[in-house]
């Protein structure tokens, strides 16, 4: 898959630039590209179709599989404390990073031609911005369902994971329903991603047959950025945790996680990792079996820095792509969506493609702007599964350190 797919995006470079050259006005050309906006919308209406059922059930049983683990008190809310410290962390060095650099500022793409009113129409002050924020949070959830209001969606996930949790062995057969719910929409990712290699090759033909050529420096400016930003976090921001927090050396630590964080760099899955990670973790780092065995399984499920990281500087890259400069407003709805998009996005290859388009709406920004990102999708996706790794077996010494001292005192 990974093959077809990078075929398909040279492919697709290949005849865009091939269009251009010709000019639309080329007998086959028109059509051609009319072609390729079919195939390429299909592809991304399929992304959509998924959404929404994806995302409900990925954040309701990961929140609910915490049910299996209620009498480890500290452990999971330890857990659940540095999950969302490190992810915070990751979406601010992004943020931050691309504010600063600001890949894509000087290209105005007219690929959105509605979005820009779109996103000037929804400025508003801080208070008004808190106000409508609040409300948007908690609606009827079949109505969130139908309208894809997706900050409405994970909430009503998150409560209803909460609840079973709560209810215990009571809810049992609906936490299964769910799960096999999950497990159906995976299937269906599964599926649509067989197309991917041609979705990829139609949206890439069409964006570079219409569009400036300059995206593609553009895009290598921003692949530079993010690049920097994950292995700033991961060899500098996290390291700074493992001393600051757990008393562990950085050098002891990459020595026994290396077979772990190189396996998850060749795999791009942190969930294929699993058991390499779950290894090093009690072998080589020494973490207890009950704290590993909790916190590593649970954080291939919803601590994804590196994902997390991506997603928040690709969705102000996209925006600068458009010409639309987000406020601070707007940039607060994408750290709070990144992150639960990233607990949300299975540990499977691209599976952040999906999630992508939930922050990307979020902020209302076109689902069709990832086609700038795909070419590039599965270069990042290595370096950020790495990352997201590596912040798992980070998070268990924090946790082991942290459920050590609580219990002495």
């Amino acid at each position: 898959m990974n093959t077809q797919i990078l075929l398909g995006a040279l492919a697709g470079i290949a005849l865009g630039l091939l269009f251009a050259r010709v000019g639309p006005d080329a007998q086959g050309v028109g059509q051609g590209i009319y072609l390729c906006g079919l195939v390429g919308n299909l592809f991304i209406d399929l992304l959509k179709m998924v959404l929404v059922p994806l995302v409900f059930t990925s954040i309701a049983v990961g929140v609910a599989n915490l049910r299996q683990h209620s009498q480890l008190h500290r452990v999971w809310i330890s857990t659940l404390g540095f999950f969302v410290l490190s992810m915070l962390l990751a979406i601010l060095s992004a943020l931050a990073a691309a504010n600063w650099f600001e890949p894509g500022k000087d290209l105005h793409l007219d690929l959105f031609p509605g979005a820009r009113h779109e996103i000037a129409a929804q400025h508003m002050s801080f208070a008004e911005f808190f106000a409508n924020f609040l409300h948007g949070l908690f609606v009827n959830p079949f109505a969130a369902l139908a309208q894809g209001n997706v900050l409405a969606i994970v909430m009503f996930a998150l409560l209803l994971g909460i609840a079973l949790v709560m209810g215990g062995e009571r809810y049992r057969n609906i936490l299964q329903l769910l799960r096999e719910a999950l497990e159906l929409m995976l299937r269906m990712v599964g599926w649509i991603m067989r197309l991917a290699p041609f979705g990829i090759f139609a949206l890439l033909t069409k964006l570079l047959a219409t569009q400036d050529m300059a995206v593609l420096g553009s895009l290598a400016h921003f692949v530079a950025v993010v690049l920097g930003t994950e292995l700033f976090h991961g060899f500098v921001v996290l390291p700074l945790l493992l001393i600051l927090i757990a008393k562990v050396s950085p050098i002891k630590f990459f020595l026994g996680a290396r077979e772990a964080m190189i396996t998850a760099f060749a795999t791009s899955s942190s969930s294929a990792t699993l058991p390499v990670t779950l290894r090093c973790t009690e072998q080589h780092l020494h973490v207890k079996g009950g704290i590993a065995g909790f916190v590593i399984p649970l954080g291939a499920t919803v601590n994804m820095d590196g994902t997390a990281l991506y997603e928040a500087a690709a969705a102000l890259f996209i925006a600068n792509l458009a010409g639309i400069e987000l406020d601070m407003a707007q940039q607060l709805i994408v750290v709070f969506t990144t992150m639960l998009a990233a607990m949300g996005a299975p540990g499977i290859p691209s599976a952040g493609m999906v999630t992508m388009v939930m922050v990307l709406q979020s902020v209302g920004l076109p689902a069709e702007a990832i086609a700038i990102l795909l070419p590039v999708d599965r270069l990042l996706d290595t370096f950020r599964t790495m990352v997201n790794v590596e912040g798992d077996m980070v998070g268990s010494l924090v946790v082991q350190r942290w459920v050590n001292e609580t219990s002495s005192r």
